[in-house]
């Protein structure tokens, strides 16, 4: 389809003219590999698991990305609050009531002086204290039982719960009770001992610790968990006490004594007073913030001080605020104006700890309602520095009224997530909450403040308020916005506190994402009527509220729709998905905690979860590259699943799966988590998995093909793809978690010391570290989880336990780390086991050899390389070899099934390929065949082959079933491998004796740039009798020009080549058919390279003599040298290069003759030139006969040229040669030029006393040359009567040539039956022999006898030829 621009397209280079235009294509390619080079690497595709666990790591940071307190708590004042209409969206819900028991009120009754309640919520306990004696209850119990401690003799004042200082009391003493009376302090030790609903029973010792607090009112008592410190104050003054208490006394100490570390000067001295005088100052209520070593107080003033803790033993006031500058602070913000501070007066402190927020660290509370929250701010950092400074930072106003029908109406038309109405005008004036008596402020952010409504009213109001988190979840704008609702409580209120742990998180202050990892937070209410309970809901619970108290369907699909707008549809989608699977819960009838299954309320969340979950899309960005896979953004539907899996898992996600804990009888290994929890973990992720298979076909993603079928375009098919490939990578990792959570308790049901004792060192350490998250998405945590349950079986052989039925209970309890092919891997090794107990040569012992063999090759592709090694390793050592080899063999090819090595290595096994990984675990395999190979050659070569009656020895049989393995193997890559390996280890010879393909192939590839396979590879043939196949691996040897051969070895090949190629081959074999197609045209090419390299050799012998070769400096020498005797050179080189430039025409005529030339007349001046440079050689070395050195090196150059007629012209050479034997030895007239005659007296002059007269002919004899064309010449010569033939001297030397040629020409004739070839060639000789002697020159007048003799010489041979032809 055409697109229109998005655009206007520029114009293109080229343009214009003052545009460049493209450079050439020669140019874009030069650029080109440097672009590949910069090009990044593609990123490793992700595997399923690796998709699911980044998921599931994504939504966790989601979590944790909830906002400090600072966040939302910025400079200026809020008051948004959302009072629920519906007790549904209720944040709160109480729980359960509980009476005081009548032995309390006995108690009370007979009171003197005084009386005061409170709780120990941590310990599930309330006491009260009556004049001077003290009680305790668990309120929790039916009937509980009053616990008194009775022996004090004072009033009671004050009583407070605190943690011990680390090693004064033994590891059972968890808390101290401090008990302050009119005059001393006194320290209970309190043990305690818990159940799966809280603390049952609780038992006080006498610790006798004690101090004098005489004339000390005290007031307030506070304790550091952190460091046990106990502090105090008194009704009197300002003063902060500490109670020092120790294990021992020592010299300067008491085992317990009181400090003041205010230390007034004054503070006992008697005052005088002149006018009305003023109530002391005191302190009611003393708070510690441990993750800062800070300390607060609050006096009666509504003052507060700051303390640090700077050492252990040391405490420091570093700030104070009065009211006033407090007041001065606020109206920065707000004005002076402002109802609610009037008659303003601090009831309350709560310390916020460093884990909530970086600087905001107190929060302060009015008698109206308003929290004043304060910014402590040092010049340093960390818990070590004090603050030096602290201001209002942020106010919180109460609610404009507590009646939610006054609250504005939500706007429920958008299902996205928005932002609450901010519309609400501050509670400046409001007196909702007045007037306040007490707060308490929980981490994360719960608020609890107790209002007295009026005096008269037997009955306290307590409000409640919670930072809404999905407001804060939902980023952007982090506006301060609080779910709260109001409870009117049976009497009026003694106390409150936490009954469940503290919150903590490590990361954030997010409540939603622990609230399927912690109990949901509870909070006990005391009265003097009884104690209530609180619960804090969770979201989910809120969900399964609305469908479960909703008025109808209507009004639940508003509601849902309203919990979509506020939470935002993945937070909706995972929410209605924990309801789904049975995650709610809600106060039953016996106010307990029960889960909410109603198939009803079950059925809704189903609908909401499949309708409010999204649709998946393609990021726009990736629509200009093409629709791909890879660029769909899964639905919410898949984050709400992902983010439900994410809140399971993250108490365990990254933590380690086992902890060492120190006990008295030494180190002990144990689960790092409770077995109950991870056992829950477990169970809901088995409930995900049966709710997500029962709902496929209602899910998008998961419906299968059907869903592609719906798709009405392209976009929605790929996008409905990538959301398959997100939920089904998801639907493994839960898979995967669950099986990991069922390992993980397995494990435990062992010692586990015992277990490990079956690893290796470097394993245990591994095995110490794994964490879940390992377990769960790693390879190499799947990896240790396998090597633990091998450990694990292995452990239970060793008791004497069945292997079958040990493995078969792990594989249904974790299938995935113990599966069917585990389970048989592990039969299989009990039959080795079994083999090796009953010896190695035992009948029985080999069948279960044989079967252990089978069952090993049953499960080759579920083999892991130790367990290969393993089984290899004893095969070897009970000498079943050639069974080790097969599965060595066979879990190679189950590791790379598609046989990607080879294709990898036949491309020359470039690097970076991804078929290389399956190369090395090939190789892996071969090399354990390799030790098998060592083995039984090494015990073979002990024991030896030994035979009786004519029968191989065992091990003898035994080598040779091994060996049958390895020849027999199809595997390619094996072979090759071996080949390589034998060639290592100097065993060529071996490949000489395999009848294999492969073997073949090997060598020719490998031949391709070694010298070494090469020459084995022609070997290999000739020892298989293919001696044309031998001839052209020599062949391609000696023309390689990158194997660093010499000529001498060069020439040897060609001459193996030739000798090779020229054998015959009998029969109709496939080798006899090559060899009769090929054989000639290779054996003329290896006869033309020969023959060039044998010019060459010449060459370099005739450098090496030349004298001016030997004036050249040594490196010269070498270079030249080493240039010819590296590879054999082209003709053309030899010539041009060497030869021409040298001077050496024998070796230029034997290039002519190797190139074929045709240029007859350069090659009669190369004949010239040769003929003539041999005669001044002979010269020059002081030969006396020169022509003998001409005769002969022309004799042997005629030779090797084989009488070519073109390069060895018979009548040129015939002629040079006369010439030659003229000018040299013959009497010339240097006036005339002509030939004189010769004396008549021979004598040293006489050239026919030292130079026959026939050498020249006896050449061409030797030579077999065609003797009429001697004739020819000679006759030519005759009737030419050129100089110097034209004198009687020059005829009658033209004469005797011709004599001589007869002569020789009817010797070598005669024989053959047809002498002088012929009766043509006879006629011819007849006529020319009659014209030389009717010449009449050796008759002539002053003839000498020698002329006589040729005269006769010459009458005898006409007479033969006369014969002849009658």
């Amino acid at each position: 389809m055409n697109m229109p621009p998005a655009t206007p397209q520029r114009p293109g280079p080229g343009a214009y003219i003052n545009t460049p235009a493209r450079p050439p294509p020669f140019q874009m390619g030069a650029l080109q590999p440097q672009q590949q080079q910069q090009a990044p690497a593609p990123a490793p595709v992700p595997t399923q698991i690796q998709r699911a666990a980044d998921a599931i790591n994504r939504m966790l940071q989601v979590d944790n990305r909830y906002p400090g307190l600072e966040m939302y708590t910025p400079q200026g004042s809020s008051g948004e609050y959302d009072l629920p209409t519906n007790q549904a969206w209720a944040p709160f819900q109480k729980l359960r009531s509980y009476e005081h028991p009548e032995g309390m009120y006995d108690q009370v009754n007979e009171m003197q002086m005084s009386v005061d309640m409170g709780l120990f919520a941590e310990i599930n306990h309330a006491y009260v204290a009556v004049d001077n004696q003290l009680y305790l209850w668990d309120y929790t119990a039916q009937r509980p039982e009053l616990i008194g401690f009775e022996e004090l003799r004072d009033n009671i004042t004050c009583v407070k719960l605190v943690k011990p200082r680390a090693k004064v009391f033994v590891d059972t003493i968890s808390w101290l009770l401090v008990i302050a009376t009119t005059t001393e302090m006194v320290l209970i030790a309190v043990e305690t001992k818990s159940g799966p609903e809280g603390v049952h029973e609780v038992t006080l010792y006498r610790t006798g610790m004690s101090a004098s607090v005489r004339r000390t009112n005290v007031t307030a008592i506070a304790g550091s968990a952190k460091t046990g410190r106990i502090f105090f104050t008194e009704a009197d003054t300002e003063d902060v006490y500490e109670l020092c208490y120790q294990q021992e006394e020592k010299w300067f100490s008491n085992r317990c004594s009181t400090k003041n570390h205010v230390a007034s000067s004054v503070g006992y001295l008697p005052s005088i007073s002149f006018g009305k005088r003023s109530a002391p100052v005191g302190v009611t209520q003393v708070v510690i913030d441990d993750s800062r070593n800070l300390l607060y107080t609050l006096s009666t003033n509504s003052t507060v001080k700051v303390y640090h803790m700077r050492t252990a033993t040391t405490l420091e006031n570093v700030i104070k605020r009065d009211l006033r500058t407090i007041k001065n602070m606020m109206s920065h913000y707000i004005g002076f104006q402002v109802p609610v501070l009037e008659n303003l007066k601090i009831v309350g402190i709560d310390p916020i700890s460093a884990s909530e927020a970086d600087n905001v660290s107190l929060m302060i509370t009015s008698s109206t309602g308003v929290r004043i929250y304060m910014s402590a701010t040092s010049g340093g950092y960390g818990p070590a520095r004090a603050p030096t400074d602290m201001a209002v930072r942020h106010i919180r106003f109460p609610p404009q009224s507590l009646d939610p029908s006054a609250a504005p109406p939500p706007n429920t038309t958008n299902t996205q997530m928005q932002a609450y109405q901010r519309g609400t005008s501050l509670g400046t004036d409001s007196k909702a909450l007045t007037k306040t008596l007490a707060t308490f402020r929980y981490a994360p952010g719960t608020f609890l403040c107790a209002v007295e409504k009026n005096p008269t009213n037997t009955n306290h109001d307590l409000f409640l308020s919670s930072a809404h988190t999905g407001q804060l979840l939902g980023g952007g704008d982090f506006h301060f916005t609080e779910t709260a609702q109001n409870i009117t409580l049976r009497g009026k209120l003694q106390d409150a506190g936490l009954v469940t742990p503290p919150f903590f998180d490590k990361t954030s202050g997010n409540e939603f994402a622990v609230q399927f990892d912690a109990p949901a937070a509870e909070y006990a209410i005391m009265t003097h009527y009884g104690i209530e309970t609180v619960r804090r809901r969770r979201l989910v619970d809120t969900f399964a509220a609305i469908i479960r108290y909703g008025g109808g369907n209507e009004s639940v699909s508003e509601d849902i729709r309203r919990f979509a707008k506020h939470y935002g549809l993945t937070e909706t989608a995972s929410t209605a998905l924990a309801v789904a699977c049975g995650q709610g819960a809600d106060v039953g009838a016996d106010s307990r905690i029960v889960s909410i299954t109603d198939p009803e309320i079950v059925e809704v969340a189903r609908k909401a979860f499949i309708d409010y979950g999204g649709k998946p899309q393609i990021d726009e960005s990736a629509t200009v590259e093409g629709l791909s896979v890879d660029s769909v953004r899964p639905s919410q539907r898949h984050d709400g699943i992902a983010l439900y899996v994410a809140r399971l898992v993250r108490s365990i996600w990254d933590t380690p799966i086992i902890k060492e804990t120190v006990k008295p009888t030494g180190p002990v290994l144990e689960p790092y988590h409770d077995v109950a929890k991870l056992q829950a973990i477990q169970t809901a992720l088995l409930a995900l998995q049966r709710f997500l298979d029962e709902n496929k076909t209602f899910i998008d993603g998961l419906a299968g093909p059907e869903a592609l079928g719906r798709a009405s375009s392209r976009r929605e098919e790929v996008e409905l793809q990538g959301e398959n490939r997100a939920l089904t990578s998801l639907l493994q990792m839960i898979k995967n978690i669950a099986e990991g959570i069922a390992f993980s308790l397995v494990l435990f049901e062992e010692r586990l010391e015992d277990i490990l004792l079956f690893l290796s060192p470097d394993t245990r350490v591994d095995v110490r570290k794994l964490t879940f998250h390992a377990l769960f998405a790693t390879s190499e945590g799947r990896d240790l989880a396998k090597e633990l349950v091998k450990a694990i079986v292995n452990h239970n052989i060793a008791k004497g336990s069945n292997v079958e039925t040990v493995a078969e209970a792990l594989r249904r309890k974790c299938g995935s780390f113990c599966s069917s092919d585990d389970v048989v891997i592990f039969k299989a090794s009990e039959n080795l086991k079994k083999a090796a107990d009953l010896g190695a040569n035992a009948e029985r012992g080999r069948i279960q050899l044989n079967d252990s063999l089978r069952l090993f090759l049953q499960v080759a592709k579920s083999l892991t390389m130790e367990n290969l090694a393993e089984a290899v390793y004893k095969y070897i050592q009970l000498e079943f070899y050639a069974g080790a080899i097969r599965l060595a063999l066979k879990v190679a090819d189950e590791r790379d099934r598609g046989n990607r090595a080879l294709s990898w290595i036949k491309d020359n096994q470039p690097d970076g390929d991804a078929r290389q990984h399956p190369y090395i675990q090939r190789t892996n395999c071969y090399r354990l065949i390799f030790n098998v190979i060592e083995a039984v050659d090494k015990t073979f070569g002990t024991q030896g082959n030994v035979q009786q009656e004519g029968a191989i020895s065992q091990i003898g049989r035994r080598k040779q079933e091994a060996y049958q393995v390895i020849n027999d193997s199809d595997d390619e890559v094996f072979q090759r491998f071996l080949y390589d390996w034998y060639m290592e280890k100097g065993w060529a010879d071996r490949l000489l004796e395999i009848e294999s393909p492969y073997v073949v192939e090997y060598l020719k590839q490998s031949s391709e740039n070694n010298q070494a396979h090469a020459d084995l590879l022609w070997k290999y043939y000739a020892h298989h009798n293919d001696y044309l196949g031998a001839a052209e691996v020599q062949f391609q040897l000696a023309k390689k020009k990158e194997f660093d051969l010499s000529l001498e070895q060069r020439i040897e090949y060609l001459s193996r080549a030739k000798a090779n190629a020229s054998t015959r081959i009998a029969g109709f074999s496939d080798s006899g058919m090559r060899s009769r197609q090929t054989r000639q045209e290779l054996l003329r090419n290896i006869s033309d390279h020969l023959d060039v390299a044998n010019i060459q050799d010449d060459l370099v012998q005739k450098i090496q003599a030349d004298p001016r070769f030997q004036s050249l400096s040594e490196e010269r020498k070498q270079e030249m040298l080493s240039e010819l005797n590296k590879t054999v050179r082209t003709v053309d080189d030899l010539f041009n290069i060497y030869t021409d430039q040298a001077g050496y025409y024998d070796i230029s005529l034997l290039l002519f003759h190797q190139a074929d030339l045709r240029d007859m007349s350069t090659i009669r001046t190369t004949w010239a030139n040769f003929i003539e440079q041999t005669h001044n050689d002979a010269v020059d070395q002081g030969k006396t006969s020169p022509w003998e050195s001409v005769a002969i090196e022309t004799e042997t150059l005629g030779r090797r040229v084989g009488a070519n007629q073109n390069m060895f012209p018979v009548t040129d050479v015939f002629q040079l040669l006369l010439q030659y034997d003229v000018q040299k030895y013959r009497r010339v007239n240097d006036a005339t030029g002509n030939l004189e005659p010769e004396p008549n007296t021979p004598n040293a002059n006489n050239p026919d006393a030292t130079n026959p007269i026939a050498w020249p002919i006896d050449i061409f004899v030797r030579l077999n040359a065609p003797l009429e064309n001697l004739v020819s010449v000679l006759e030519a010569m005759w009737y030419a009567r050129s100089v110097p033939y034209n004198s009687r001297a020059g005829r009658k030397l033209l004469a005797k040539w011709l004599v001589c040629v007869v002569e020789k020409w009817w010797e070598t004739t005669r024989r053959s039956g047809e002498p002088f070839g012929g009766t043509e060639n006879t006629l011819g000789l007849s006529d020319v022999l009659r014209v030389v002697m009717e010449a009449g020159d050796f008759e002539a007048p002053g003839g000498t006898a020698e002329d006589a003799l040729w005269m006769e010489k010459l009458r005898v041979v006409r007479e033969k030829v006369e014969e002849v032809l009658r």
